[in-house]
């Protein structure tokens, strides 16, 4: 089995019947969205393991080569034009190896959200759309589908829940790239939702708790 980055688990209750992997995005961490678990205020009854991967530290041309944790780097000021796609792709798979050992720990494919804010949203895009089991749903939070171009799409996630949530007035990702990415997959025939907020690159109080919502309807939840 791959080795697993190293990361940080919290669990709503014992002996969890669903997982949602987050990715933080360009120089956070995985205890970036650790202290949302609470904010959400799930139903007492949802047993969830949340885990939140660290990402590797890689040099950012963007940001003069300075070394941070990235899932991939950007190349160029405009973000959806030039990644390195060997790199996303290489994150990708580490973010298999958590859905692989998730289903090992007992969680079914079906029961796993994949949600990624920012850069990790990329990633949380192609692990989704190209996984080739059945998977709970995905949020794209702040991002972009940087391989909109590249991605093999599998046929198991065409039933996919998606959701996008996008500031209208983000200054790092322009709200124009979640409509594109809403539109492209609406014309592959995918479930898509795009809610958008007055905020900037960032996640309010409002989205907490539609994602909260979310949840409780893609998972089931009581």
């Amino acid at each position: 089995m791959s080795q697993l980055l190293p990361h940080v688990e919290v669990l709503t209750a014992e002996n969890p019947d669903a997982s949602i992997i987050w990715l933080h995005g360009l120089g956070a961490d995985g205890h970036d969205f650790e202290p949302i678990v609470e904010q959400l205020n799930l139903p007492e009854s949802a047993a969830i393991r949340f885990i939140f991967p660290h990402a590797p530290s890689l040099p950012v041309t963007i940001n003069n080569g300075m070394v941070m944790p990235a899932w991939y780097d950007i190349l160029e000021m405009n973000i959806d034009r030039k990644v390195d796609e060997i790199q996303l792709k290489k994150s990708v798979d580490a973010i298999i190896a958590f859905i692989n050992n998730e289903m090992d720990r007992g969680i079914a494919s079906e029961r796993i959200i994949i949600a990624g804010f920012s850069q990790g949203g990329a990633v949380a895009f192609e692990t989704a759309l190209s996984f080739p089991k059945k998977l709970a749903g995905l949020l794209a939070l702040s991002t972009y589908f940087a391989t909109k171009d590249s991605i093999e799409y599998h046929p198991a996630n065409q039933d996919l829940a998606i959701a996008i949530h996008h500031g209208t007035h983000d200054p790092i990702v322009p709200y124009k790239l979640a409509t594109v990415s809403s539109s492209l997959l609406k014309d592959k025939g995918y479930h898509v939702s795009l809610t958008s907020y007055e905020m900037e690159h960032s996640v309010c109080r409002q989205q907490i708790a539609d994602i909260s919502q979310w949840f409780v309807e893609t998972l089931k939840l009581d």
